[in-house]
């Protein structure tokens, strides 16, 4: 089905579940991001999965292969796109699965498309056809150096890797991270990054901000009302990298509690939801909360129930 004809198909007004892509590079965020929001949502409207399972090869095959997982060539992209497709119209898929852990192919499992199906990974923005298949798309940009921290304590920690080869690896993947995963940025409707505020030297162990990228092919809630005054929080004016103007949304990691809070309660009355703000926003892997994650957290709460 060609990318037109998704569009036209989930625009029928059929039932069909609200679809959220969330795009970056290997450890970007994006299974933190997409806990939390599973959390808010409930298993019972939610279901989440990541398209790296679709690596075409075990971890011990792509040793000898001349690119990395990084690579279109390495993953089952044809059939990552036919799922997508048959999640958007509400059919179930039976989704391969890669385990991260031992670095095997494993048994696939049946997915059941919910009234939520949060898709992340490397590639769920690559092509015009898996795009179509989305409501809202988001693409995770920390800085760099950030990132490749991200990796080396996750990968050591959980994934039996050295120091010494995930360098080694980062390196590998860097050309490959700048021609496949990279592009995708230009395709999301909200770009998100977690950095120190760039013109202050901050302590180490200040927590990160955050800087969202509201492009305006999604409607995005009003919230000059709210984020009047705020030192912390402010939406600005900015240049895309396209250099067009796009409005961007600056929540700094030392927010007070208090002044997070009252957007977030904000950001909820907009959308006329029974109950209060719900709980397990912000949660980091470490436990931790950081307000500008649950901030970030519920606005893409918001866009997924605004599209009910």
């Amino acid at each position: 089905m060609a990318d037109k004809a998704v569009r036209m198909v989930r625009a029928g007004g059929g039932p069909r579940p609200v679809m959220i892509a969330i795009a970056g590079d290997s450890a970007a965020g994006k299974t933190t991001l997409t806990r939390g929001l599973v959390e808010a949502l409930g298993p019972d409207r939610c279901v989440s999965i990541c398209v790296d399972d679709y690596h075409r090869f075990d971890r011990v095959e792509r040793r000898d292969l001349p690119f990395t997982a990084l690579h279109p060539e390495c993953n089952h992209l044809d059939i990552m796109e036919q799922h997508l497709q048959l999640l958007a119209t509400g059919q179930p898929i039976l989704k391969p699965v890669y385990d991260h852990a031992t670095g095997l192919l494993a048994r696939p499992e049946r997915v059941e498309p919910h009234r939520f199906v949060i898709v992340e990974g490397l590639f769920p923005l690559h092509s015009k056809l898996a795009r179509a298949c989305f409501d809202v798309t988001v693409f995770l940009d920390p800085p760099e150096d950030i990132r490749r921290g991200w990796k080396l304590a996750r990968d050591t920690a959980k994934r039996g890797y050295s120091p010494e080869q995930v360098l080694a690896e980062l390196d590998r993947r860097a050309a490959e991270s700048e021609a496949f995963i990279r592009p995708q940025r230009s395709h999301a409707d909200i770009v998100v990054r977690f950095a120190p505020i760039a013109v202050r030297h901050d302590p180490p162990g200040t927590p990160l901000s955050a800087e969202l990228v509201l492009r305006p092919t999604i409607r995005h809630p009003d919230l000059s009302g709210v984020l009047g005054g705020h030192r912390t929080m402010h939406v600005k004016l900015c240049r895309d990298t396209d250099g067009r103007p796009v409005d961007t949304l600056h929540v700094h990691g030392y927010v007070p509690t208090e002044d997070s809070r009252t957007l977030q309660k904000a950001i909820w009355e907009l959308l006329d939801q029974p109950g209060a703000v719900p709980d397990g926003l912000g949660v980091l892997g470490t436990g931790a909360r950081s307000e500008p994650l649950a901030i970030t957290q519920l606005l893409l709460l918001y866009h997924l129930l605004d599209a009910i």
